[in-house]
């Protein structure tokens, strides 16, 4: 009997808080079931419901009837008020207690409790451990036990964060080899791990988890442990080692892993669920088997076929097999893989001089690369490094056109970072996004690897609409790269440094597991690198070549000399092209922008003066950049604002677009409409060249944008203290200034008068007749937040569909900048907030009328138009704009209810999933006047205001007009009459602190 074990060996009625509590234990138990609570749940709490325990007992029969679960079916909700145990409902039933021992009836069940509750009144948190201590403590007295019978098999059913303690505990234990056996006997012994909800990916996406439960926590006057809040986050470490090492693990011990998943989302999260699935799960369809709980407690069923099944054979690591997706299910993904710029910077790399690069086929480590004799030496790694500059891009897009030419039965997919684009070009979440597109294309056998994602919920038309995850992403590639087979793979990836980091090194090191498994299956996978030589980043087995110092690559820059720079076969002419040629350093940029310095010269017929001229450039490339921007000092401001447009616009403009963006902050009396017949694209083209003195290019892509025409430009301006040697007063706070400026000449173009509009200008109103309705994909009831459709105004001069579409289509031709304009003034200003620039005379003086006439001509589909009486407060919520709202909150005498889409403001947040503007709405406005109310009121005082916590969190009324003197939740605490401890438990219930998982 356990009572032999152990000391608290002895079943009891109720567990105990803390530690382990014994709840069955039959004669001669040939297995142990330990249950593990989560956040801020209990031993008991968690896994109990309502129900008749007559009926639920029945082990013949399982006819589950029609009580709604306490809390494991509704697995995913860690918010539940405590209850008073003496009047609790005498149908309740406890599963460790009243089911599993009916379905398991030789097996001992135990619960294990740990301090995980949201916090504690009154004082300091009882505890601020972390999950690596909880884990340390449930070993040792798991161990203790279980010490007369180590061997005997070992079940978790684990909820939660309770999935995570258990994780790291058996990773602990696992970490045992030849000390302390006893304690690694825990994870030989242990059979299968079934987990309901665990955020094995982390949850509460920007934090908005962690910033809710300190507002909620301080206003209503509790402490809570924020050690264990960060572990749920998915930017934490531990949640990230876990990730790495519980796979190979639990393969490597043969575990069966069942992963139960939330059915539904909720209503305040605008349907999306407390742990996504791509989190709640491992993401490895060869491990573990992912289904869905409802919220039923007839679905306990499903947990008894989890627990047979690792019984049945807990050796065994197999999964039963999936219902695969269908074809358009599998389509739909694929094409949300794809996005605009999938390839705009391969694109953009100018071709191999014909003269250029072709030393390197011959090269003997890339001989070596392509041998597969000699892929055990490197495990198919080549990377290529050099200076900035030096040509790295052009040779990998060298090789990569040669692979595709000379190896059509191999797949062969790239990437290129681009530092200089959008957010998907520089982020390894667009990496692997193309990457698997590609392979996808290539090998359409690999496409079934996407099975082991959800069913995809889809639009009318189609498409998935989802955000991707970094972890589902490396998965899926993971998966089908080892499914790769006979066919093998070529991979190239360009400038990895230009992209953060630590998202490199992760990228790195997955790419380098990936070629181990590689080698050691057979697979021909062959990874090629391209990157500066800081940060170096190591690799056990590679094949590194550095371009500098290279032979061929001296020789590519003397075959493009001599073919670029005509200057003549006179004896000073080729002592300047020797000249050139040794001062190079190896770097093809310099070489390319000095070839154009001299040529211009000596097309001038100044060629007497080219080894004057040669002499007087300097050697290195930043002190060739300081040398082409400040040698002129002509049209500075116009060199000034043009470059701080490339370097802090919020997106990449367009030829047409940066032409008037820099004359709207030049010489803001020029602008007008757009005369094409005058202003041509040549001439554009040649303003923007002697604006940035060369140093910008289109992109060679379908929509072209202008850029640096190399990343090395924006390194100088931003790290190499560049800019001081264009504007010394600039440098201090050169973003702030850089954004307050190009708010300006939003500003100056947003001033044109647009006679399309009428004589008065006026506003344009939401709804216009004949506009367009919302796309399928974007839903006009989002949750239950009510939206409401304006039908206070008309606007005359439009009647029809075609008409809105037309005079949209109109002005956004003869007004080039005015999208952007419109767009993104608002999105400047809040980044010079954000440097202490302040906009309080910009929004006391901001003409919102002319703005929102233009806004809502602009857009296509009439809900996202505003009413006349829209307010600045409202349009910050919808587009995300924390600084500017806790300025304007300060300004507004009231929380601003008014009648737009979403009614008021918070709203508006929450519809858009604007975590930052959300935070900025629960911000305190006064801490101290919060203390001093809250600590100096009376017992009848605490016993009032609570309901308005709740609805707020919930986001299903209006958000009162109050002074913006207290905190929002203290202020909705203080607003109604609920008494304020049952406030606290409803702020526990309310669906918004549901992030919490």
């Amino acid at each position: 009997m356990a009572s032999t074990e152990h000391p608290r060996s002895k079943v009891v009625d109720e567990p105990a808080s803390l530690g382990l509590s014994l709840i069955a234990d039959p004669e001669n138990p040939t297995a142990d079931v330990v249950f593990v609570h989560g956040f801020n749940g209990n031993p008991e709490r968690t896994w109990l419901h309502k129900g008749d325990a007559n009926s639920q007992s029945s082990a013949s029969s399982r006819d589950y009837t029609d009580e709604r679960p306490r809390k494991i079916q509704k697995a995913f909700d860690p918010f539940k008020a405590s209850r008073d145990r003496t009047s609790r409902d005498r149908k309740a039933v406890y599963w460790p207690r009243d089911l599993l021992p009916q379905s398991l009836p030789h097996a001992r069940v135990l619960t294990y409790g740990y301090d995980a509750s949201l916090g504690h009144r009154l004082g300091p948190s009882h505890s601020q451990k972390t999950v690596y201590d909880f884990a340390k403590d449930f070993l040792l007295e798991l161990e203790a036990v279980r010490r007369c019978q180590p061997k005997r098999p070992l079940v978790f059913m684990a909820h939660s964060l309770g999935g995570i303690v258990v994780k790291e505990m058996l990773r602990q234990s696992y970490g045992y080899l030849d000390h302390q056996p006893e304690l690694r006997a825990l994870s030989e012994s242990t059979s299968g791990i079934i987990f309901f909800g665990t955020p094995h990916g982390g949850a509460d996406p920007r934090s908005l988890l962690k910033t809710i439960a300190e507002n909620v926590a301080w206003a209503i006057g509790v402490t809570f442990n924020k050690q264990v809040v960060e572990t749920l986050l998915p930017s934490s470490e531990r949640l990230r080692q876990l990730r790495d090492e519980f796979g190979p693990m639990a393969r490597a011990r043969g575990w069966i892993v069942h992963c139960f998943q939330e059915d539904h989302g909720i209503t305040a999260l605008n349907g999306r669920k407390v742990v996504e699935d791509v989190s709640s799960c491992l993401g490895d369809a060869s491990l573990e088997l992912t289904q869905h709980i409802a919220d039923d407690h007839m679905e306990y069923q499903k947990v008894v076929a989890a627990i047979d099944r690792v019984f049945a054979d807990h050796k065994s690591p197999c999964v039963p097999a999936r219902t695969a997706l269908n074809n358009a299910e599998r389509q739909a993904y694929i094409n949300s893989l794809r996005f605009d710029q999938i390839d705009a910077r391969h694109a953009s790399i100018k071709s191999a001089h014909s003269k250029t690069c072709k030393w390197l086929l011959k090269k003997s480590e890339y001989l070596d690369w392509l041998t597969p004799e000699r892929q055990v030496e490197h495990n198919g790694f080549l990377w290529i490094k050099g200076k900035a500059g030096s040509g790295k891009s052009t040779m990998l897009k060298y090789i990569l056109s040669h692979a595709n030419k000379t190896m059509p039965g191999t797949p062969i997919i790239s990437f290129f970072f681009n530092a200089r684009g959008y957010a998907l070009e520089k982020s390894t979440i667009g990496m692997y996004r193309s990457l698997l597109w590609q392979l996808f294309e290539h090998v359409p056998e690999l496409q079934s690897g996407l099975d082991v994602l959800p069913r995809p919920s889809l639009s009318a038309t189609g498409e998935f609409d989802g955000e991707w995850q970094l972890e589902t992403l490396i998965g899926i590639f993971q998966n089908a790269v080892s499914a790769i087979g006979e066919r093998g793979l070529i991979c190239f990836i360009d400038a990895l440094d230009e992209c953060h980091e630590d998202d490199v090194r992760r990228m790195v090191a997955c790419f380098e597991n990936l070629g181990q498994e590689a080698t050691e299956s057979g697979l021909q996978v062959r990874i090629c690198f391209s990157s500066r030589q800081y940060p170096h980043i190591t690799v056990d087995r590679c094949i590194e070549l550095v371009l500098e110092g290279q032979e061929g690559h001296q020789q590519d820059l003397a075959n493009y000399l001599h073919s670029e720079l005509k200057i003549g076969k006179s004896q000073r002419c080729e002592k300047i092209k020797e000249e050139l040629l040794r001062r190079t350093n190896g770097i093809f940029l310099w070489l390319v922008l000095v070839v154009r310095i001299l040529q211009k010269e000596f097309d001038r017929g100044r060629v007497h003066a080219l080894q004057t001229r040669l002499e007087e450039i300097p050697p290195g490339l930043d002190e060739l950049f300081r040398d082409i921007l400040t040698r002129d000092t002509r049209n500075a401001d116009d060199l000034l604002v043009c470059l701080q447009w490339i370097l802090f616009a919020k997106r990449p403009l367009k030829r047409e677009e940066l032409y008037f963006a820099i004359l709207a902050g030049t010489e803001p009396q020029h602008l007008g409409p757009w005369d094409a017949t005058e202003v041509t694209p040549t001439v554009m083209d040649r303003f923007i060249l002697d604006c940035s003195k060369g140093l910008t290019a289109l992109t060679r892509t379908k929509n072209q944008t202008v850029q640096f025409i190399h990343e090395s430009v924006r390194d100088y301006l931003l790290k190499g203290n560049g800019l001081a040697h264009i504007r010394q007063d600039l440098v201090a706070n050169f973003s702030g200034s850089s954004h307050e400026r190009l708010k300006l000449c939003c500003q100056n173009y947003l001033a044109i008068r647009i006679p399309e509009l009428g004589l008065t200008d006026a506003p344009t109103p939401a709804d216009v007749e004949g506009a367009e309705q919302q796309p399928d994909n974007e839903s006009d009831d989002v949750g239950e937040i009510p939206f409401r459709d304006n039908e206070d105004n008309k606007m005359s001069a439009v009647t029809s569909h075609q008409d809105s579409k037309q005079l949209r289509e109109r002005l956004c031709l003869r007004y080039p900048f005015l999208d952007y304009a419109v767009n993104h003034v608002f999105n400047h200003a809040e980044a010079a907030l954000v440097t202490g620039i302040s906009q309080g005379v910009f929004i006391d003086q901001f003409d919102l009328a002319a703005w929102t006439s233009r806004n809502n001509v602009l857009q296509k589909f009439k809900t996202r138009r505003y009413s006349s009486s829209v307010t600045l407060l409202y349009i910050f919520a919808e587009k995300d704009l924390p600084a500017l709202i806790c300025q304007e909150l300060g300004r507004v005498p009231d929380m601003d209810l008014r009648g737009e889409r979403y009614i008021c403001p918070l709203r508006a947040a929450i519809a858009h999933k604007n975590e930052a503007a959300i935070q900025a709405f629960l911000k305190p406005a006064d801490r101290k006047r919060d203390a001093r109310i809250s600590t100096s009121s009376t017992g009848s005082q605490d016993e009032q205001h609570s309901e308005s916590v709740s609805v707020l969190l919930q986001g299903k009324a209006e958000l009162f007009s109050s002074a913006r003197k207290w905190s929002v939740f203290l202020w909705a605490s203080r607003t109604t009459s609920w008494p304020q401890e049952k406030s606290w438990y409803t702020v526990k219930r309310s669906h918004c602190a549901m992030l919490l998982p």
